[in-house]
């Protein structure tokens, strides 16, 4: 079986209804683009992390197996899924690695500054997500636009497919939610 849109579609569907050996043929034809995102979740991660691309992927996959109820649309559903999930797992790793930590300094960086990777930027990935959480109840769609792009590296064209939405959509509500979120941040603990 190729790597085609429809073929993945195709395994998706025979997933949920039931076809255990679907998985098994899925998981080999998607596996570059999971340690993709895997990587880009990564890079955004303090130096010496727990978690290595890998574990990350092992651990969105078993969560994945947990998911066979849901009904896939496609290739690009399944991809935002999987990222959804590697953020999550992320998300749990560091509210763990925070209660264990209890003091310290806790480095606070905006949201436009956990764009960029380098070995000093250490993303408060808590203060992200609770950040997004918070856009969600504003506007849902603007917070999946953010999930697929920054956390699941899609492109406009591919999340605009993912929502059901016009490129043009993707791009105001990604420059919106954006200013939203780095606002959040920045006057994080000032309220």
């Amino acid at each position: 079986m190729s790597n085609s849109p429809n073929d993945l579609t195709l395994l998706l569907q025979d997933w949920c209804r039931g076809d255990s050996t679907a998985l098994d043929r899925l998981i080999p034809l998607v596996y570059s683009e999971l340690r993709r995102l895997a990587h880009i979740y990564m890079t955004r991660e303090r130096p010496g992390h727990v978690l290595q691309t890998s574990a990350l992927i092992n651990e969105a996959y078993l969560r994945l197996i947990d998911a066979h109820k849901i009904q896939w649309q496609n290739r690009t559903h399944f991809f935002a899924i999987a990222a959804s999930l590697m953020r999550r797992v992320l998300v749990e790793f560091a509210r763990a690695r925070d209660s264990r930590k209890r003091q310290g300094e806790v480095h606070k960086v905006t949201f436009e500054e956990s764009f960029m990777v380098s070995p000093e930027n250490d993303p408060d990935l808590l203060a992200i997500d609770e950040a997004l959480d918070a856009l969600a109840q504003v506007d849902v769609r603007q917070a999946k636009v953010v999930e697929l792009r920054f956390f699941g590296g899609l492109n406009e064209k591919e999340t605009a497919t993912a929502l059901g939405v016009s490129r043009l959509t993707v791009i105001r509500d990604w420059k919106s939610a954006r200013m939203w979120l780095g606002h959040q941040l920045k006057h994080r603990g000032k309220q």
